[in-house]
């Protein structure tokens, strides 16, 4: 009998656990964007003073983010060099994709091609390809984007990022 109800309790506060655990769950999950934007901007200055926010490389890590624009909108923007010299900016922008964002403050400039914006110089920097064959590629929180920063919709707390590669 005391092992039945031992089993009992055992079990009951298993599904208790349980059902804590997927009410956090669906709490997190339903919150709405701009609270969830807020949060991650917060935890983006928290990190950022404690020298922690996850960068695509560790020297935009150690650079101080130069802050841009205006807008409900955050997303960190790096750019780097033909050196590996990086730029940290911290963007500000009520656009809906990361060309738009950029063009708008004056960080890109291109020219519009089959394919969209073909990004020729960003930061005042200018590549190439039939000069030197190097080009602007674009990471997206450090992968290798599939598309172009005129089709890439913001997401809030995002890296972007433009480096000089050669082909």
């Amino acid at each position: 009998m005391n092992q039945m109800k031992s089993i009992k309790r055992s079990v009951s506060l298993f599904l208790c656990v349980l059902l804590l655990a997927a009410a956090a769950v669906v709490t997190t999950g339903c919150s709405d964007s701009k609270n969830s934007s807020s949060a991650l901007q917060q935890s983006s200055s928290v990190a950022q003073d404690s020298q922690s926010v996850p960068q695509s490389s560790e020297a935009a890590s150690d650079a101080q983010a130069e802050v841009l624009g205006e807008g409900e909108t955050v997303f960190q923007f790096v750019m780097a060099d033909a050196d590996g010299k990086e730029t940290a900016y911290e963007i500000h922008t009520d656009k809906t994709t990361v060309g738009e964002a950029l063009l708008e403050l004056g960080l890109i400039a291109g020219e519009e091609s089959e394919y969209g914006l073909y990004v020729k110089e960003v930061g005042g920097i200018t590549a190439d390809y039939d000069a030197d064959g190097s080009y602007w590629a674009f990471y997206i929180d450090g992968e290798y984007a599939s598309t172009g920063v005129d089709a890439t919709e913001i997401i809030a707390g995002s890296v972007y990022e433009l480096r000089v590669e050669k082909g």
